[in-house]
């Protein structure tokens, strides 16, 4: 029998492209970062010992003041952590009595994406984004496609520590115009995120969150006090949906979309469509009505084909039709940029003037092959277009 370690380093072997997500664990520009020589990538795990002697203090916790017991607040898990335990996420480990963060500075993926793959239509449309992302998550989604470090735990990857500025070093050697936080659930890494978006801001980079929007109100508004924009995966408009395949709770995530709408970020949303569990009319419908009604009808919304992973094999992936059914009951509602998402070259996957409806942006798979947005605003009728253009 295999060590859980080795079963990860080998799915990581074997599977270096992980679905529509994209985590690339063997990249070239990962492993030239990693050394010193910017040369190669080991597998082997990190000595546990090592990481917790080494791993700075988290945020966003409290003393119970009994047992040197702790509650971290990052998430709403809200978990009460014993000494020498780990919170649910496996990234935040209490040492007597104090929180640490075994994931600040140690990345185990990277790779330059376009800002499309995250997906982003409406921010900075042709960018590559400077991608990066850690081991944990808050959440245990049974169709994860990364499952493969969002499941996993800090020690099980080879990570040296990497400080926030190297990371913005190499972000513009690359000559990307953004740092994304993806892959993984980025908010187990707030810390890491922050400092690293506060340092790339200084040196005229935006950065970028793609998460599960399960974290608490307070590290929330740190992040969107520094971040250029946000997306986030509505899982579905179902409380039993989001308990039963993900872990977790609906309300959060919906507090978590209204208050990065009411920021200064720009928000996406997106919606994975999965075959017989949230892909009824009703359920459908009433997640649209919700984006329309507190977040606005100018909210890009994406409904994503689901493909078969991780514990969910046996779900065949998303009828086309069943995306595009969702497509136009968002256009009927009064959504004006909903997209049918992980359907390469699909007409779905085009952004159109809510307006004249002509083609503002064509897209060829992650490639934009006509932009028809000038200054924010279209070439043909002169609308508005909500979004970061520039």
């Amino acid at each position: 029998m295999i060590s859980r370690r080795e079963f990860l380093t080998n799915c990581a072997r074997l599977a270096p492209i992980i679905g529509g997500a994209g985590i690339i664990l063997s990249d070239p520009l990962w492993q030239r970062f990693l050394s010193g020589d910017d040369s190669g990538l080991a597998f082997a795990g990190n000595s546990i010992d090592e990481m917790v002697r080494s791993a700075p203090r988290a945020r966003y916790w409290t003393s119970l003041h009994k047992d040197n017991a702790v509650r971290c607040f990052l998430c709403p898990h809200n978990c009460i952590i014993g000494d020498g335990e780990r919170g649910k996420c496996g990234t935040r480990v209490n040492v007597k009595g104090g929180l640490r963060s075994l994931v600040y500075g140690r990345p185990v993926s990277i790779h330059v994406d376009p800002i499309e793959k995250k997906p982003f239509y409406h921010f900075l449309p042709g960018a590559e984004a400077y991608s990066l992302a850690t081991a944990g998550c808050p959440l245990q989604c049974k169709c994860c496609q990364n499952w493969e470090i969002s499941q996993a735990r800090p020690e099980d990857y080879q990570s040296p520590y990497t400080p926030p500025e190297k990371i913005v070093r190499s972000a513009s050697a690359s000559k990307a115009r953004v740092i994304a936080f993806t892959y993984n659930e980025p908010t187990v890494f707030a810390e890491y995120m922050i400092d690293i978006a506060r340092d790339a801001k200084k040196q005229g980079l935006r950065s970028v969150l793609i998460s599960c929007g399960f974290v608490n109100e307070a590290p929330l508004a740190e992040m969107c006090s520094v971040l250029d924009a946000i997306k986030i995966d509505l899982k579905g408009y179902s409380e039993d949906f989001y308990r039963t395949v993900c872990g977790a709770e609906l309300k959060p995530v919906l507090k978590g979309i209204k208050q990065i709408a009411k920021s200064r970020a720009h928000l996406e949303i997106v919606n994975l469509v999965v075959p017989t569990l949230n892909d009824s009319d009703k359920m459908l419908l009433e997640l649209i009505d919700w984006v329309l009604g507190e977040v606005g009808h100018d909210v890009p919304l994406h409904f994503s084909r689901f493909h078969p992973a991780y514990q969910m094999l046996n779900l065949p992936p998303t009828p086309v039709a069943t995306l595009e059914r969702a497509r136009d009951m968002a256009i009927s509602r009064g959504i004006h940029y909903p997209y049918v998402g992980n359907v390469p070259s699909h007409p779905g996957d085009n952004t159109y003037c809510p307006s004249c409806k002509k083609v503002l942006i064509q897209r060829q798979g992650f490639f934009i092959t006509e932009m028809n947005i000038k200054n924010g605003r279209c070439k043909f009728c002169n609308r508005k277009i909500a979004g970061v253009w520039v």
